[in-house]
């Protein structure tokens, strides 16, 4: 399981960066729909929904996506700053991640409703969807970013793994720990550290202003990371999907990011 994992998860990496790194903007943004599609298709069935109902849901997601990032890229006017469409879905997005998705997690909402749970699926997605694909206007940018939550994510799990005692959420997920949390942030900081020393002049990391952005984006992974595991412990399956191998579905691999990517991409303008 573990050697599958591995090799997944690197196929995956380098597939990801290479593409980030060497397709234009459009075409990236292109690319990622196929993902949106398959995480909607995946959600779709967490919220108990019916094939045809799945379909529709995820044509409504395309859609959507479509239409915002068409206006929002007629309305931008800087790679590096955002119209007000932007500042809209990725502040809606953070807000939802803190008001309500936190309080659904502490105190173990049992939302039934598909309606309720199709609208929850797609502040978890669309905005992440916009998010990266608007911040690889930018691609050394959004990688550094984006290594912020592979890194968390990959440091909770193996310090979980070799350390973990203290649960951090049992009736949530009980295989995640405080350990893996503490593993996750010192790593995060080693990262913080060694990419202040190798590229001083990356200015939107340093100082106080990039400490909280690091922050704010483990922890934020971490909230996604634990929703999507009560999601999926509602709906009473263990991963959302069988597609990746050792890694379950596609939102088993983006519930980080999708919680992550959209304060990211709210904050780093001003952080210029």
């Amino acid at each position: 399981m573990l050697n599958a994992r591995l090799l997944t998860a690197f196929a995956l990496l380098g597939a990801c960066i290479a593409a980030l790194l060497l397709l234009p903007n459009r075409w990236w943004a292109a690319l990622l729909l196929p993902v949106l599609a398959m995480a909607g298709w995946e959600w779709g069935a967490l919220a108990g929904m019916r094939p045809t109902q799945r379909s529709l849901y995820v044509g409504l997601l395309l859609v959507s996506a479509c239409v915002i990032g068409w206006i929002a890229e007629s309305m931008s006017v800087a790679a590096v700053r955002h119209s007000r469409l932007e500042i809209t879905v990725y502040g809606t997005s953070t807000a939802f991640w803190l008001l309500l998705a936190l309080p659904w997690l502490t105190r173990h909402w049992q939302v039934r409703s598909r309606l309720a749970l199709g609208a929850a699926g797609w502040m978890v997605l669309v905005p992440a969807w916009l998010a990266v694909a608007r911040m690889q206007l930018e691609p050394g940018r959004l990688l550094a970013v984006l290594w912020i939550v592979w890194i968390a994510d990959t440091a909770a799990y193996l310090a979980g793994r070799a350390w973990g005692r203290h649960r951090l959420a049992p009736t949530v997920s009980p295989a995640k720990t405080w350990e893996g949390v503490a593993g996750a942030c010192a790593a995060v900081a080693v990262y913080y550290v060694v990419l202040s020393i190798l590229v001083p002049d990356g200015r939107w990391w340093h100082g106080w202003s990039g400490a909280v952005l690091f922050a704010g984006v483990t922890l934020m992974s971490i909230v996604g990371d634990l929703f999507e595991s009560w999601i999926k412990r509602q709906a009473g399956v263990k991963d959302s999907g069988a597609l990746l191998p050792g890694h379950g579905g596609v939102l088993d691999r983006l519930d980080s990011v999708n919680s992550s990517m959209p304060f990211a991409a709210l904050v780093l303008p001003y952080l210029l």
